[in-house]
């Protein structure tokens, strides 16, 4: 099924490792020129290549610009520098890895800060910066990474589980206010998705349980009602659908990649 990504222009941000990648990478293998953003320019370069060869494409159509998204003026150039290398931009993902894992008696304010930085105030930078360039070509879409705790709270991701929720909210509002100017917006909440991230929270939990971290990742998997962790390439290929012109009549959504673990309605 050609699901008419060929030739979109797309800024995908933590996209040298993840959720990310998988979103470029999949990106990539629709026919989309993508530019790669985060913080370490040299790392971005090896990973452009490795999309490149992955998915047997041409020098150019991966574009590595570092930026760090807790940064405003990182942000302002990061989206100039995009709509000068792509001639515009057609789909933006924003994404961030997550703030510290813990309870609510261990943050300072100066931590619930550094998070709103993180998890809201990117997407909002992001996104204020894209909104020109989109409504001056006829539209866009645009796609958060979000997590499934914006449904479902998750225990010891406090930080995570407020933010997230907020964001959520943000862009709910937001996607009533562009739909007229052809501009969907969606939030792509993942469960537990194979990545270095679920690693170290797994890993963190089997420290302070002094549980084998073997024996922690079977307990989480018999959770999820499909019996296993979801992985990156899934998850890439579900925003490459969400943010093609074969979804065009969904907005103000949040979708959960999650296994069934969520039960809500």
């Amino acid at each position: 099924m050609d699901i008419g990504l060929k030739g979109k222009r797309a800024l995908v941000t933590a996209a040298s490792q993840g959720l990310g990648r998988a979103i470029a990478e999949a990106l990539v293998s629709e026919g989309c020129q993508v530019v790669i953003s985060s913080r370490r320019q040299e790392r971005l370069e090896e990973v452009a290549d490795e999309i490149s060869r992955t998915c047997n494409v041409q020098k150019g159509t991966v574009i590595p610009i570092a930026a760090d998204v807790t940064k405003n003026g990182d942000i302002q150039q990061l989206i100039k520098k995009a709509e000068q290398q792509l001639g515009g931009l057609d789909l933006l993902v924003t994404n961030a890895g997550g703030p510290p894992a813990g309870q609510f008696e261990q943050f300072s304010d100066e931590d619930w800060l550094a998070a709103v930085n993180l998890n809201l105030m990117s997407v909002v930078r992001l996104v204020r910066e894209t909104l020109p360039i989109m409504k001056r070509s006829g539209g866009g879409k645009i796609l958060n990474v979000s997590s499934m705790s914006v449904k479902q709270p998750i225990p010891n991701l406090i930080l995570s589980n407020t933010i997230r929720t907020g964001t959520a909210a943000m862009l709910k509002t937001l996607a009533a206010e562009v739909a007229k100017d052809n501009i969907q917006v969606v939030n792509l909440a993942p469960g537990r998705i194979k990545t270095a991230r679920l690693d170290s929270l797994d890993g963190a939990r089997a420290e302070r349980e002094g549980r084998p971290l073997e024996e922690v990742q079977a307990a989480e998997q018999e959770k999820v009602p499909m019996g296993r962790y979801g992985t990156p390439e899934e998850f890439g290929r579900l925003a490459a659908f969400l943010l093609s012109p074969a979804n065009s009549y969904m907005t103000g959504q949040t979708v959960l990649a999650d296994g069934g673990v969520v039960q809500s309605m």
